[in-house]
């Protein structure tokens, strides 16, 4: 009986425990439905490099499965008109797909398994542990991060699955071109899509890179200290469990360091925003967070829009501004940088920054992404209640000869300090 497999952020063969579980099906339709726009469109959608890294992941994915006699379709449009369109089409007995965070990922899984005639098989997602690894339940989540990672700690792992050595031929059906890139790779940050690059960059990485990580992850341009493992964990091209199994092989050989600890902690973050991310749900988007306590905040669009384009009077920002639109990519420290400055200094809603980094970002994960904004604005995960960092010591310590900042471009003209409201009106001394 045709089975239909939905990949959404696991585009990858090996450690695919949903792809694995539909490999006795014949035939099999592997199907993938280009992301549409959040309600927030205008600001959202997808920018040139995000959707480069993504054309290219799917590319690559397709090659591998050609490699296997399958064939990937790519389609526009809601998947659960598509997918319900599939099953009339190819009499598929079966739809399977693997479970992402997010509210309206949760939502789309309903209208889907609504709207098909067939049962819905949902798998585990790209995390490290499932639901019923976890010591605890999940309306029992720690509110912070140390608490979770004492208690997850010490769980084992589970040992990454091998790609599969066969796949059943797909059905008869018309596939179309896959879609192209509409942009090049920048020079600064010459990575592409697909499960083969992670592969090759987790080696190099795990020997060349991981043991001085503790001390280079602070980089400001990529490749140079971080692992920037990040954009192929976010489409699922490599699974967390790969990445922690190397890191497992290379302690065997160079032995624990504080270094490989690190990048484990970093991993238990991911892990940690990720179940934030199930349990807060609709929350995860509200400007107070799971606790419901908004900080004040406006909306300029002046102040706005040149924080976009890396044009505000903090030449750190700036330039980290104006690599994240060269690149799609900024580092962890660079996004706190970026994101204090907008909320603090230019006293901008968290959401339209968090918005405008889903939009450019080739890691983007709402998990991590929102869970993040959340945590410097303060309505998150922060013990302390927010982050405001000092951004002329930022740049003193992770930019002291000023040459990211030079790199790229960031000292710009000197934009007027005084603060306006909607209405061109000056705001009174007390409130600028």
């Amino acid at each position: 009986m045709t089975e239909i497999y939905w990949f959404q952020q696991d585009l990858r063969l090996r450690d695919n425990p949903g792809l694995l579980a539909h490999c006795r099906a014949e035939p099999l339709l592997l199907v993938y439905f280009w992301p549409a726009n959040r309600p927030w469109c205008n600001l959202t959608g997808m920018g040139g490099q995000r959707q480069r890294f993504l054309a290219e992941s799917l590319q690559s994915l397709h090659a591998e499965l050609a490699a296997l006699g399958q064939k990937l379709l790519v389609l526009q449009g809601p998947p659960e008109v598509g997918l319900a369109a599939l099953v009339r089409q190819t009499r598929a007995s079966l739809v399977g797909t693997s479970r992402s965070p997010g509210y309206y990922e949760r939502h789309c899984l309903r209208r889907v398994a609504a709207a098909l005639p067939v049962a819905l098989k949902v798998h585990p997602g790209n995390t490290l542990f499932t639901r019923h690894d976890l010591p605890f339940e999940l309306e029992q989540l720690p509110v912070q991060f140390t608490p979770f990672k004492d208690k997850v700690l010490g769980l084992p792992v589970a040992e990454p699955l091998p790609a599969p050595a066969r796949l059943p031929a797909p059905p008869p059906f018309e596939f179309q071109p896959l879609p192209a890139a509409a942009v090049r790779a920048s020079a600064a940050l010459p990575i592409r899509g697909g499960a083969p690059a992670g592969q090759r960059r987790l080696r190099q990485w795990t020997q060349a890179g991981l043991a001085d990580y503790k001390q280079t992850r602070n980089c400001l341009d990529g490749l140079d200290g971080s692992s920037t493992l990040s954009p192929w964990l976010a489409l699922g091209c490599l699974s967390a469990r790969e990445v922690v199994a190397a890191v497992q092989a290379h302690e065997q050989v160079q032995g624990e360091s504080e270094s490989s600890r690190w990048l484990v902690y970093e991993l238990l973050w991911r892990e940690f925003f990720h179940w934030r991310a199930r349990r807060d749900d609709i929350s995860l988007f509200r400007v107070g967070g799971a606790k419901g306590k908004a900080r004040l905040s406006t909306f300029d669009p002046r102040n706005f829009a040149r924080w976009c384009q890396g044009d505000t009077n903090f030449p750190l920002v700036n330039a980290l501004m104006r690599q994240l639109l060269e690149t799609g990519w900024m580092s962890n420290r660079g996004r706190q940088i970026a994101a204090s400055c907008l909320v603090n200094e230019l006293g901008v809603d968290w959401r339209y920054g968090a918005a405008f980094f889903e939009k450019h970002l080739i890691d983007y994960d709402v998990a991590s992404n929102y869970g993040n904004w959340q945590y410097i604005a303060g309505v998150g995960a922060d013990p302390r209640g927010g982050r405001h960092f000092n951004l002329e010591k930022q740049a003193q310590q992770f930019d002291g000869d000023g040459q990211f900042t030079r790199k790229w471009g960031g000292v710009r003209p000197r934009q007027p300090d005084f603060a306006v409201d909607a209405a061109d009106w000056p705001l009174p001394p007390e409130m600028s």
